[in-house]
């Protein structure tokens, strides 16, 4: 699509130089842009703008950023909102913050301070902005290009991407995890970052199972290898449209589909 310091050249095109401008930075002179990624951008823009009311934050809204994956599901959200908070947690980690809607809660739930990490500059940002608008910035601290760091928490919480396979764009990373890399990676390290008798809460579908991505019991067998145990699962009635909708082509695996929160220890 061809652009004009950063709008359409057309007559009745809309007005989308603030869209253009939020995700690429302002456009002088000609440029092309791939339909795919405009249109993109102008929805990036409208979530920017409206935000996504989070029942588990009261209603409050969280804005995210062009290439930040908008919490317009609210099961594990929600999971997070009601699960039980480990005795005496002074900090919280929150890996992979994205657009810091997870944190927030933990915020919102009476957690002191969070430490959120995330490798992508954008999502840095997204949170940052959040934690700026609900008030909270004071009580975060931002760590970029890491997933764990340093120090110990007696609470550690990440929601990594559900589906182990290669994304198809950059805006499909938080849905995408090529081998399970950061579910891996986040089991790997638990141990040497939780507190004595602290909790890691993993927040993961079983989408993956349905779709044969992952065999049945594969997590399970991969909780133990790290050196961790289960201590607890609360699961959410999974609130995705494909779940209800015969017409959606993984209607077979939305339909089974279970978000569950796993409350990890230590063995001991």
């Amino acid at each position: 699509m061809p652009l004009r310091d950063g709008q359409v050249p057309l007559r009745r095109a809309p007005d989308v130089t603030l869209a253009v401008a939020e995700a690429v930075g302002p456009l002088a002179g000609e440029a092309v842009l791939p339909l795919r990624d405009l249109l993109a951008m102008i929805s990036a823009h409208e979530w920017r703008k409206n935000g996504v009311p989070i029942r588990a934050l009261g209603g409050t809204r969280i804005h995210p950023h062009y290439g930040v994956f908008p919490p317009t599901r609210q099961d594990y959200v929600d999971l997070v909102g009601t699960a039980p908070l480990p005795a005496g947690v002074d900090v919280a980690f929150d890996l992979g913050t994205g657009s810091g809607v997870l944190a927030a809660v933990l915020l919102q739930r009476g957690v002191p301070r969070v430490v959120a990490t995330d490798i992508a500059p954008r999502a840095l940002a997204s949170a940052a902005d959040a934690f700026a608008r609900l008030g909270v910035a004071d009580r975060v601290t931002l760590v970029p290009g890491r997933l764990y760091p340093d120090g110990r928490a007696a609470l550690i919480v990440c929601n990594p991407p559900w589906l182990p396979a290669r994304a198809g764009t950059s805006l499909e990373a938080a849905v995408y995890d090529p081998d399970g890399a950061m579910l891996r990676a986040v089991l790997a390290g638990l141990g040497a970052h939780l507190l004595p008798g602290g909790e890691g809460w993993l927040i993961l579908s079983d989408l993956a199972e349905h779709l044969g991505l992952r065999a049945p019991g594969e997590l399970a067998a991969m909780i133990a290898a790290a050196g961790l145990r289960a201590l607890g699962r609360l699961d959410a009635a999974p609130s995705p449209r494909g779940a209800r909708d015969r017409a959606d082509p993984l209607h077979f695996a939305r339909a089974r589909e279970v978000v569950s929160l796993w409350r990890l220890g230590t063995s001991p």
